[in-house]
Formats: C-alpha cells, structure tokens, sequence
C-alpha cells in the first residue's frame, strides 16, 4: 500500500526520528545517495508560487540522480478545466511521486486518495509537514534534541505553520505557546489535538519566557486582500518579535521563520538577521529533509 505525506499527525514519533536520522545522513554524505532516484521523476504541482519549494525539491532530486517537473496552475487545470481525481490518476501514469502546493489542504486529499503513487504535501492552508520537518532537524542540529523543548509562536496563530506546530507537538513531547490578539488564534480542532502541550495566549512576554525556540511567521500571506492589511498590521503589531521580547526566552534560544519574511512587521531586522536567527539554515535543511521524505515514501531508503 503506498503512503503519503499530508499531515504530522499520519506520524509517529518513531517515524519522526528516523526521518531526522536519514536527512542528517544525506546531509552528511550527500554522494553516497546520488543514484538513489535515479530514472525517477517528481511532479510539482504549485497552485501557489516558492522560492524555497520549488528549488529545495527540484535541486534534491537532482542531488538523488531523478528529474522533476515543475507544473504552475497555468500547466495544469486541477480542480478547474480538469477534475483532481483525473489529474491524480493520469500523472501516476508518467510519474514516480507527486508534490503538491495547493491554496485547499481538501484538494490534497483527493489528490492522494486519486493517485497511485506517493503524494507530499508541499503546502496547503491548513498545515505544512515538511516545514516543520525541516524545523525539526534544524532543531536537532543545534540543540542536539526535539524532545521536551518549549516553543513560543507569535502573531497570527491560524496558520499552516502554527497548525502544524501544534499537531507534531503531542508526539514530541513539545509545549507551543501560541500568542496572538482575539481572532487570530489556532484551529479548535487542532487545539484539542495538542491538548496537555498547547498554551494559548494573549501576552507576548508570558509565551516568550524561558522559550527554547522562538517562532513567527509573516503576517501578510499572498491572499490577503490590500484593504485588510492595515488592519492586520494594527491587531498584530503587539505581537512583533524584537530583542526584548527575544531576551525573555532563553539566552540560547532559537529564532525561526519559515520565509519568505518581513522586515519590521512580524519582526525586526535585528532578530532575523541576528546571532540567534537559524532562518537560512532552515532554508537549507528543507532540501535534505525533503530529499528523506521522498526515498522513504519511495522504501528507496
């Protein structure tokens, strides 16, 4: 039966931990897997356009010895001239794996429940698996450990990322402390995932004391519309990381980002540009996990 990557909650910590073993593998001797994708080809489905996924997954599996093709919304018809289920059974056809950035985390569903080969989520609305993946490894690498770390989030908390925090947190041993103004919070349903390793507040400074990992993302998404965006700049202004709010977290805690970022608004040039800032590792760190993710769901390794 093949698998997928949709969401963190498919798996176990176990699971978790290899996949951060094998991307430090490949990250270490990167020569020891260049053939192991060879004659194999990713299609990359973007309903939405990325610097770093579109080039973290083409460049890894060229790294591996395979091929990707990249498909804008302007190639394809998903879920518009043609239907998903279509588009899934007829790409299985030419290719080995298929990655997909999509606006509907549903039209993920489908497309895996479609397909015959092995479906990653590249992005959706509602979560981001291999961000957080990447994260983690990130976190490993400079911490030495992923496991009963305290994770602070700031701004709008009703993102992928967020959502994503909070799902991986439960198998992790992991507290997130989400702060964010009335309005903004998380999904209920993935609350309730991450009951007993979730704190949801109003105060910045209660999230960010004692913090391990300081994290944010950016506050003005490619869909939101201009009229919203003073608005939103108002409600989350609060909630911006700058240096005294880094200096309540631990003197060695971690500042991250997914990017692409923005300066002065989710946070200052000071911290994302500063000692404590791992945002372009991170950056890197999603090609090696990625390239992890596609030889396990592939059993290549």
């Amino acid at each position: 039966m093949k698998k997928d990557l949709l969401t963190l909650k498919d798996l176990t910590k176990e699971e978790i931990l290899s996949l951060i073993d094998l991307a430090t593998q490949i990250k270490k001797n990167p020569e020891k897997y260049s053939s192991a994708m060879e004659q194999k080809t990713l299609a990359m489905i973007f309903e939405k356009p990325s610097l770093r996924t579109r080039v973290s997954f083409e460049t890894g599996m060229t790294k591996m010895g395979g091929h990707a093709i990249f498909l804008s919304k302007n190639d394809i018809q998903l879920g518009r001239g043609e239907t998903i289920s279509d588009t899934a059974r007829v790409t299985s056809r030419y290719v080995d794996i298929i990655m997909a950035r999509v606006f509907e985390y549903s039209d993920l569903e489908e497309l895996a429940e479609n397909a015959t080969v092995p479906v990653i989520n590249g992005l959706s609305n509602f979560n981001h698996p291999c961000q957080i993946l990447s994260d983690l490894l990130t976190i490993k690498e400079k911490r030495g450990t992923i496991e009963g770390l305290k994770l602070a989030f700031f701004g709008d908390c009703n993102t992928n990322t967020a959502h994503s925090w909070l799902l991986v947190a439960p198998k992790i041993g992991m507290e997130v402390r989400c702060a964010f103004p009335k309005g903004y919070g998380p999904d209920n349903g993935v609350v309730r995932e991450a009951e007993g390793h979730c704190i949801l507040t109003q105060n910045p400074s209660e999230a960010a004391e004692g913090a391990d990992i300081v994290y944010t993302d950016t506050w003005m998404s490619l869909h939101i519309p201009e009229e919203e965006r003073f608005k939103r700049f108002e409600a989350l202004r609060p909630y911006q990381v700058t240096p005294d709010l880094m200096s309540l977290a631990k003197p060695n805690a971690l500042f991250m980002h997914c990017l692409p970022c923005h300066r002065g608004e989710e946070m200052t040039a000071e911290v994302v540009d500063g000692p404590q800032s791992v945002v372009i590792d991170e950056a890197e760190n999603r090609m090696w996990m990625q390239n992890a993710i596609m030889l396990r769901l592939m059993g290549r390794a």
